[in-house]
């Protein structure tokens, strides 16, 4: 059994000779911004304003590390370590008495002594990628003020940008404090600030205790666990290549939606809905193949082209000699739907048949038929997921584009028509997406999008005309409660209203309402209401009938 040890620290018996903190480089980047970095200084103003004598507990650090040597490995702390050894700098460089400066220094970075054997050296060393941008910019006195104003490309990634945002955000602060002030909270830092250390001479279990605890203000993610059971499993000649790679991939994902990569991932390889939590399922339905022994064949397997298939999803980038721009169209309809589950699909089809934009072009265009009918008809989440298991199970046997269950029965497509001619206003969440649709389908501009930053669904005949308004001429009450809500009554603005322009009778809202600024309308849609003479329940009724055609030719007829 590894001995544990836990012991509660003051600054400067963390920051000494005892210790020589390095991030391992499959660790995840330094990412704590300046709201972090400020609510720690805000903190630590707070427990100085206090004025007492009782130490201030900054949280824990987790180390792999022997008794008998200083070196050790940051398992859990990164975090805290970093934005406190920037904070050290940045008070040590605001300073302008020789002996605090010095004093701070050793804080920062080990003198040497060469009756002990100690080598000059960084307290702390980050990851390789960021190791040298760290010591320059921060660990070596004088240089915060040139890291401020430090300009692309010299910042080469998220977590050198991090350094620097919080290096300017700390100094902007600490700057306006007069010296006798910053002097206090130096005294503060060293003597009564504290951290608990938890030690550990074995990887395994100083990983049990990363599993279970947070970093202050940046919670764990399982994809941080995986990464260091995959990286950290490689040998030494492989895992700062490959923790290069998974930092590559999650940084074109980005941090919050990279845990969701690895859910979509679970789903392909598992082929049905999730059951346990992901920290639970990924390494028993995904990483069972790959571990122990081939974390290097996960990462360029797996990992890498589905990072990649992703991005190019969501930034609508698929790339091909023939055909890209249709496939990016679906792309950009699919992100409309109100849900992502779609996705493991679009990436299982982006992943193996990635040269062939015709076969893409055909599988997304059935997909979002697929997507759109379970939006339009409300299926919940667990039949739509078990749809979606169900088509990747055909998909891995083979099925292709004649997968069942990429297709709609004749019971769903009936259902769609119904909901498409029913009330469709007011169902909320589906509405935007059909309309926007049907625009692109009467506009005949496949992929068309709009860059406004409102889009609003509005009415023709209004829901509450005036007593005395000409649409109570031309409706009676049974014939408004009939069209109100549907499809034919519908148009697309880019732009709020005044409210009372919606109950204008209809030539007067024609000019006042649906026009743009040079009398066109912006959206199809609503070009079509404005070529009209007269708004009644006859051309209602045909433009109902003209409309469900559109939609029916594009998602029910194949």
């Amino acid at each position: 059994m590894p001995q544990l040890e836990a012991h509660e620290m003051p600054l400067h018996k963390v920051f000494c000779s005892e210790y020589s903190f390095s991030i391992p480089d499959y660790q995840r980047p330094y990412a704590w911004r300046k709201e972090q970095a400020l609510q720690l200084l805000d903190d630590l103003s707070e427990a100085l304003d206090r004025d007492s004598a009782d130490p201030y507990f900054l949280g824990s650090v987790v180390l792999v590390k022997d008794k008998q040597e200083p070196a050790a490995e940051v398992i859990d702390g990164q975090q805290r370590l970093t934005t406190l050894t920037i904070l050290l700098a940045v008070l040590r460089d605001l300073t302008d008495d020789h002996d605090v400066r010095s004093s701070l220094d050793h804080l920062i970075s080990e003198p040497g002594d060469k009756i002990r054997g100690l080598a000059p050296q960084p307290r702390l060393m980050l990851r390789k990628r960021d190791r040298d941008f760290f010591a320059d910019h921060i660990q070596r006195t004088g240089r915060v003020t040139h890291l401020l104003s430090l300009r692309e490309p010299a910042i080469k990634n998220d977590a050198q940008r991090a350094i620097q945002e919080n290096a300017n955000a700390l100094y902007g602060r600490l700057a306006q404090w007069p010296s006798h002030r910053r002097l206090e909270l130096m005294r503060m830092l060293s003597t009564r600030t504290y951290l608990v250390v938890v030690s550990t001479p074995d990887l395994a279990s100083a990983h049990r205790i990363f599993s279970v605890m947070n970093a202050r203000g940046l919670d764990l993610l399982p994809t941080d666990i995986f990464k260091s059971n995959i990286i950290g499993g490689l040998p030494s000649d492989d895992s700062d290549a490959y923790a290069e790679k998974w930092e590559s991939a999650e940084e074109l994902v980005g941090r919050e939606l990279f845990a969701e990569l690895f859910q979509h991932i679970r789903m392909i390889f598992a082929m049905k809905r999730p059951e346990k939590e992901l920290l639970r399922e990924f390494p028993e339905q995904v990483l069972v193949d790959y571990l122990p022994g081939r974390g290097a064949a996960f990462v360029d397997d797996v990992l890498t082209p589905y990072a990649e298939a992703y991005g190019q999803i969501r930034d609508y980038t698929y790339a091909a000699p023939v055909g890209a721009e249709q496939v990016n169209n679906w792309f950009r309809r699919l992100a409309q739907i109100d849900n992502s589950d779609w996705l493991p699909p679009a990436l299982w089809a982006l992943r193996r048949h990635g040269n062939d934009a015709a076969w893409l072009d055909d599988f997304l265009k059935a997909l979002e038929r697929l997507a759109a009918s379970m939006l339009i008809r409300r299926v919940y989440a667990t039949p739509r997921a078990q749809r979606y298991a169900a088509l990747l199970r055909e998909l891995a046997d083979g099925k292709g584009l004649d997968a069942p269950s990429l297709a709609l029965s004749e019971l769903e497509k009936k259902e769609v028509t119904e909901k498409l001619n029913g009330d469709l206003y007011l169902q909320e969440k589906v509405r935007r997406y059909v309309l926007l649709r049907l625009d692109e389908l009467l506009a005949g501009a496949p992929g068309v999008t709009y860059e406004h930053a409102r889009i609003t669904v509005e009415h023709v005949l209004p829901q509450n005309p005036a007593p005395a308004s000409l649409w109570k001429v031309r409706f009676t009450d049974e014939q408004r409660e009939y069209w109100t809500h549907r499809i034919a009554n519908l148009v697309l603005l880019n732009r709020t209203k005044n409210s009372q322009a919606r109950n204008f009778d209809f030539t007067k809202k024609k000019s006042a309402y649906f026009a743009g600024r040079n009398g066109v309308a912006t959206f199809a849609l609503t070009s079509q209401v404005l070529l009209e003479h007269q708004w009644t329940p006859e051309v209602l009724r045909k433009r109902q009938a003209a409309l469900l055609n559109v939609l029916k030719k594009a998602w029910l007829e194949h």
